[in-house]
This record gives structure tokens, sequence and C-alpha cells, in this order.
């Protein structure tokens, strides 16, 4: 069986005025199952911003697309067709842990183009999280008639490869590259010049508590291929030095930000970003490369 095998059963029925619409269709490759009952769709497939992909494994933060492409079927109204969309995530267990509300409620006047694509987008992020497993339920109706066409898609989610993490008793849920600008989780490691970047920590854990506190600092520095030092500092968070930080934001996400001004700089830049525990032996570490365009 090749690879990109789909098992597709598709009846269409046309009796007079009635226009009878019943598909099933499931892709062995990514698990892909739709079903149309009313409305038909001649392909539905899976795309990101480089193009359209078969597989079913994300890295987090990254962005996917489900793409129906002709979906025929709409009662239509001054040749305009009422869609309506929700999307819905699932956990392992089955728990919702996302639902949208209807993605086209916007559109009341009704969408007049042929052929017609809908697309959905998710960005595999919090509240999903990597090293987990998840199915997509996407639903689309007929404003205007009984029509209906659904999609489920399991996916799994991965830790960005790109990102190396050294643990000493301190453990995180989650570390990710977050860009202020492009409003994106960054799994590439390709920055802008002037882009904020965020080193994002969420589900920090390890480190002692005491009095509803932790006493951390953090320790960033950036060199370029060159060997070039573009910067250093030994702790941004020596303003707690004597305070502390609540453990409740401590445990929701600490970030540090950092920004590259235009310059000579030798591509990659190796970012190195400690988090340390002032009252124990506790840290964890962070290794990524950059590379500014």
């Amino acid at each position: 069986m090749k690879p990109n095998t789909f098992i597709f059963i598709f009846i269409l029925l046309a009796l007079s005025s009635c226009d009878v619409r019943q598909s099933v269709n499931k892709d062995l490759v990514t698990g892909l199952l739709t079903r149309g009952d009313g409305l038909s769709c001649e392909d539905v497939f899976i795309s990101t911003d480089e193009g359209q992909i078969s597989r079913n494994t994300f890295v987090y933060g990254e962005t996917f697309y489900l793409n129906f492409s002709n979906i025929e079927g709409f009662t239509k109204v001054d040749n305009n067709a009422f869609p309506g969309m929700l999307i819905c995530v699932t956990n392992e267990a089955g728990d919702t842990i996302m639902q949208t509300g209807d993605m086209y409620a916007d559109y009341t006047g009704g969408i007049n183009l042929s052929p017609l694509l809908l697309k959905a987008d998710l960005t595999v992020a919090r509240p999903v999280q990597s090293k987990q497993e998840y199915t997509l339920f996407i639903n689309i109706w007929d404003k205007q008639g009984d029509g209906t066409f659904t999609a489920e898609l399991p996916f799994s989610v991965t830790e960005n490869e790109k990102i190396k993490i050294e643990n000493n008793i301190a453990t995180c849920d989650e570390i990710y590259l977050f860009s202020k600008e492009k409003d994106r989780v960054i799994t590439d490691g390709k920055v802008g010049f002037n882009e904020t970047i965020y080193f994002i920590f969420e589900g920090l854990s390890g480190f002692q508590e005491e009095n509803g506190k932790v006493f951390v600092g953090l320790k960033m520095q950036a060199t370029d291929n060159a060997q070039n030092v573009i910067l250093s500092y030994d702790d941004l968070f020596k303003s707690y030095e004597e305070t502390g930080i609540s453990i409740a934001d401590f445990n929701s996400q600490i970030y540090a930000s950092i920004v590259f001004t235009e310059g000579e700089i030798v591509n990659p830049v190796l970012c190195e970003v400690t988090i340390f525990d002032r009252k124990s032996d506790a840290s964890i570490k962070v290794i990524t490369d950059l590379f500014l365009e």
C-alpha cells in the first residue's frame, strides 16, 4: 500500500431538486478523518506557512492549517454561502482544553467565492503542551440549510530540538521563545534585528521556597560565531535579591527579553539563559542558536 493511500467513500445523488451528499474520507498517513452530510469537499489537506504537509506531529509553538478546498452544497442567498465553523481540541483523556465560537460569525453577509476555500488554523501552544497527544475537531455547517462537514485530526506535540536544556535539580514544564513584534512562538531560530525576543519559562519547580517566595537570579549571555560577546548580564534579577519573587508568579511564568540592534554579527548567535537559586544549588539553563536576518 502506498504511503499516501486514502480510504475514500463518496456518494452523490441528484434527485430532481434534492441534492444529497454523503462522504467519509480517511488519510492513513495523518489519520485525518472527514465526514460530509449535505456538504462535500473536493480536498482537505494540512499545511504550514511552508506549504502542504503530510504529517501530524508538530513542534511546540508551530502553527498549522486545515484547508477545505472547493466545499460545496451550501444553500445560497443571492449567490452567497453562509458557512459556520467551530474548532475544538481535546486531550488524551477526552477533555476539551480549547474551543472557539463560530469562526465565521462576522461574515453576516455571506461569502461569494467560487471555488470556496475555508481554512482553520491552530497554534500548538498554551494550553496545548509538548510531549502530549491531542485531537483537533472542526465542525462546518450551513447557516441557511442542514448541511454539515466535519474533520477530526489526531496530532502530537514535540519539544523544540533547537532549544537545549540543562537541569540541575530544577525543572520546567515548557520553555520557548516568543516574538513580540510578530506575535508568534519562534520555532526555527530565525529572528530579526530590533525584534524583541522573549525566553519564556512556564511551570518552574525545584527551587527553594521561603515564606511563599523564591530567591533566584537570571544570567544571560549572547556570543556570535566569531566569538564576539554581544551581551552579557550576570544577574537580570538583581533587584529581587532581597525581596524575592512570589512562588505563584514564579510558577506561572518567568521570562527574559533580548533585542539585537543592527550591526556586524556573525551568525549564528549562541544564547545562554540561566535561572539559578540563591538559596540552593538548583538551576536550569537554556542554550539555543539564533540566526539574525
